[in-house]
């Protein structure tokens, strides 16, 4: 297959969440099932979608251990060195607390509490992913989160994925059950007598934990609703195109619902992108599926100048864009909305999604105009706190008590006069 190169006037790119009605009533039905009967649901439900007995959940310690010790020693050092790196970025994340004085006495302040317990989703499906059981897990434990749950679908032994066992063990997690899919949200959103309720849920997963993961929200905290992975490139004329096709392809092959555009003022080079794509899908093993993610969502977009493609992207709030500029701080002023910006040939967006220390726990299908990256706040809370001397409250009390009988709300302006010595009838 080849992409042809289209204006920017011809271009639309329109990613939304799918819509399963199906799918939805059977997650619904299995969340139901689940708060209801608990473990036993749970059981039931992983013997008939995972072909695995539900009755053993809790993964024994000796397994995570015995999970790590055999992992090849480079891959053991790279999720080691990994985990430093992700943990000082997140580390630099902290909030401070502050306290305001009033010129009349009063002090507001703000501080920041960690959640109690949180569950993280680590997938299963396709394939295994350590690396974002690092991404979910460090963030959380640099807030302070006190109990960490880790829930992943079991494979042909009965267990996770070893690498998933062996990125908890490295983590210092020992709370991990052998559950996927819908049933393992609700579980963790509803508690049973195996797995304790959590405060909050994150991590991706497929169509079913996103649906699940959606059902739940109000009774649990939950990260977001991810999509497919996605990368817009922005290029001028002095970019590599073996690199552009290097890395629209290294998200593409994700996901058949993966998106991969380059967006540039140069018509010659992107077609040069478009031979590259074409010699480098030839030896590519997941070339199916990347070859059905262009065919979808891939693009090459040509624009009048930088300044068009930077309003391109911020319409669109991808979740990475590539900077394969000149200047890449300089476009980067004119980036408003996505979840990652790599700038420069030499920071391809895989360096975020492994060894940077960036989380990789991003936004999609355009949420990058409301929401951000994964991030150690998302595992703390904001409490306000407030201070009134009695000297304070008297100079304040007529405007609150105004504004409290303005509303009709009597006791509220009665908790005021009560302290400035009103008898409980006065007004």
């Amino acid at each position: 297959m080849r992409l042809n190169v289209v204006e920017r006037s011809d271009f639309t790119w329109e990613r939304r969440a799918t819509e399963n009605e199906e799918a939805l009533r059977q997650v619904a039905a299995i969340v139901a099932d689940v708060r209801e009967r608990g473990d036993a649901a749970v059981d039931d439900w992983t013997a008939k979608l995972d072909k695995q007995p539900g009755a053993s959940l809790r993964v024994p310690q000796a397994a995570l251990q015995a999970a790590f010790e055999a992992l090849a020693p480079e891959l053991r050092e790279a999720l080691a060195l990994a985990a430093d790196r992700i943990r000082r970025y997140h580390e630099a994340q902290w909030p401070e607390d502050f306290t305001l004085y009033g010129d009349d006495g009063e002090q507001l302040g703000l501080v920041w509490r960690p959640l109690r317990r949180v569950g993280v989703y680590a997938p299963g499906g396709r394939g295994a992913y350590p690396s974002t059981v690092l991404m979910d897990v460090i963030p959380a434990q640099v807030a302070g989160v006190a109990e960490i749950a880790l829930v992943s679908p079991p494979g042909p032994t009965g267990l996770p994925h070893p690498q998933v066992l062996a990125a908890a063990h490295l983590l210092g997690i020992d709370e991990v059950y052998a559950v996927g899919g819908a049933q393992a949200v609700a579980a963790l959103a509803y508690g049973t007598k195996t797995i304790a309720r959590v405060d909050k849920i994150v991590g991706p997963g497929n169509l079913y934990v996103a649906l699940a993961k959606r059902l739940v929200m109000g009774d649990v905290g939950i990260d977001s609703i991810a999509g497919p992975s996605e990368v817009l490139i922005i290029a001028d004329e002095a970019a590599n195109p073996r690199y552009i096709a290097a890395d629209m392809l290294a998200q593409a092959e994700h996901d058949p619902e993966a998106g991969a555009l380059c967006v540039s003022p140069s018509i010659v080079l992107l077609e040069q992108v478009a031979d590259e794509l074409e010699r480098q899908l030839v030896d590519l093993p997941r070339a199916e599926i990347a070859q059905q993610a262009l065919a979808r969502w891939g693009a090459l977009v040509h624009v009048e100048s930088l300044a068009e493609a930077a309003n391109l992207c911020n319409q669109l709030a991808p979740e990475h864009v590539e900077l394969l500029v000149d200047h890449p701080e300089e476009l980067l002023s004119s980036i408003h909305f996505a979840g990652a910006v790599f700038l420069g040939e030499a920071t391809p967006e895989p360096v975020g999604d492994y060894f940077a220390g960036s989380n990789h726990v991003l936004p999609t299908h355009g949420s990058a105009r409301y929401a951000s990256g994964l991030g150690t706040h998302d595992f703390l809370r904001r409490m306000s706190v407030v201070a009134y001397s009695q000297k304070t409250l008297a100079k304040h009390a007529r405007h609150i008590v105004a504004l409290a009988e303005a509303e009709g709300l009597t006791a509220h302006a009665r908790s005021i006069l009560v302290r400035q010595g009103a008898d409980h009838n006065d007004r």
